[in-house]
């Protein structure tokens, strides 16, 4: 018999044993210890115990699988938005009775997130609501569900989730990196200084709350005779216990240029620049993510030669209170 029931403090091990239980895919970091999901997901300041509901094996009490649900950040990014809520996580043992346990799961965390004031939930973590697994996802943001889960999303799509947006995941070897040469960019870098800071602080508690655990870059252009700030670039470092796989990978979280000075190449320089250093100090590849819609990115992504590895499908569904 299945029982569910909200989080305990002794069940990271056994929650850790499902996660790693779960097949290899791409979204899942397999890597995952009990330390590191507390550290990442529990040590949270907005947790809330009621968000992750479990499904246990009885009388055992063996966890079988769970679910957790949370909230994305207000427009000062200084607290949470509970009008839109996200399903974070949803992981079921292979060799249990998946279709019902994740039904059920679903259910109820959609629920949790109801009577929170949730009006609309999104069916995984994405940019703008990713509030507990930044660093599990094996990639630099967490863009949905990719299309290579179609599983999952055939799951969610028959629970009336229904295509929200599309995202692209673009990735990029800085040893291959070839900066553009023209004489708009040489100008710029006549008239310019780039900077990288390294373990930049963040910048609000939304930045504090999902990205603290992480080294972070912050990239600066600025201008050479007065040090006018002209445009900036966060990244930050996917691996914060150390290389994995012989891979030392960045993030690329932002880029933005001063509104007066837009569509002046600012942005392809100050990038590719960034690129050129990063490769010096050993990271080995940089990702960015880019929503379809947002053609400016791409073209400036593209541009730099990045190029595109997988897309993920953002799914959500309109959220009322039943009973």
């Amino acid at each position: 018999m299945i029982s569910y029931r909200q989080f305990r403090n002794s069940d990271p091990p056994q929650l850790v044993d499902v996660w790693r239980r779960t097949p290899p895919t791409r979204r899942l970091a397999q890597a995952l210890t009990p330390l590191v999901f507390e550290e990442l997901v529990l040590a949270k300041p907005y947790f809330d115990p009621a968000g992750l509901i479990v499904a246990t094996e009885e009388p055992s009490g063996q966890i079988v699988g769970f679910v957790h649900v949370g909230f994305g950040p207000n427009e000062t990014l200084d607290g949470l938005d509970r009008e839109e809520g996200t399903i974070c996580m949803l992981i079921v043992h292979p060799q249990d009775n998946r279709p019902a346990i994740a039904a059920e799961l679903l259910r109820r965390g959609e629920d949790y997130l109801r009577r929170a004031g949730a009006g609309r939930i999104y069916a995984s973590g994405l940019q703008a609501i990713d509030p507990f697994y930044v660093g599990l996802y094996c990639g630099s943001e967490l863009p949905g569900l990719l299309n290579s889960e179609v599983v999952a999303q055939r799951f969610f799509r028959r629970h009336d989730y229904q295509d929200a947006d599309t995202v692209a995941v673009y990735q990029c070897d800085p040893a291959a990196f070839r900066p553009i040469v023209d004489r708009t960019q040489m100008q710029i870098r006549r008239n310019t200084t780039v900077e990288l800071i390294e373990d930049a602080p963040s910048r609000n508690w939304w930045e504090a709350c999902t990205l603290g655990c992480f080294q972070q870059i912050r990239s600066e252009l600025r201008a050479r005779d007065n040090g006018e700030l002209l445009a900036a670039a966060r990244l930050w470092c996917r691996d914060p216990f150390g290389q994995s796989l012989g891979v030392h990978a960045l993030g690329l979280l932002d880029i933005e240029v001063v509104a007066e000075r837009r569509q002046a190449g600012l942005a392809t320089y100050l990038l590719g620049e960034s690129i050129r250093r990063l490769h010096e100090r050993g990271f080995t590849l940089i990702e960015g993510h880019a929503k379809r819609s947002n053609r400016a990115a791409i073209r400036l992504i593209e541009k730099l030669g990045f190029v595109e590895s997988d897309e993920g499908t953002v799914l959500s569904k309109a959220s009322t209170l039943e009973g």
